[in-house]
């Protein structure tokens, strides 16, 4: 078993910034893409950014030139750094993992969320 833990949410200033992180423990043997998603009440789950082993970085159209996803391989741990928020980035943010424990074995986890809210 696989498991995140998510911490940095809560409260900004529109304008703020907002940093969160997200660790993920159990028996890995390696990891294929990590990526934040965030859902907003009455709003569908929506991909913010993601992370492939390669390197490889996407983002969604909304926030780019504002939030830069990174890792940290040996730790396990993804990071969003969140700047010039805005009050619609106001959600439940979730962190989610693909990768392998052990040999060939598939996981795919995600956090339990944590609140931002961007106040006006």
């Amino acid at each position: 078993q696989v498991q995140l833990v998510e911490s940095g949410g809560g409260l900004v200033q529109a304008g703020g910034s907002l940093s969160l992180s997200c660790a993920a423990s159990g028996s890995i043997s390696s990891i294929n893409t990590m990526a934040w998603y965030r859902q907003a009440p009455g709003k569908q789950r929506e991909l913010v950014a993601s992370i492939i082993s390669g390197g490889r970085m996407n983002y969604a159209d909304s926030v780019k030139g504002r939030f830069t996803i990174s890792r940290d391989n040996a730790k396990y741990t993804l990071y969003l750094q969140m700047n010039s928020l805005k009050p619609e980035d106001t959600a439940v943010y979730y962190c989610n993992v693909l990768g392998h424990i052990g040999w060939g074995r598939a996981f795919n986890s995600w956090g339990q969320g944590t609140q931002v809210t961007v106040s006006s």
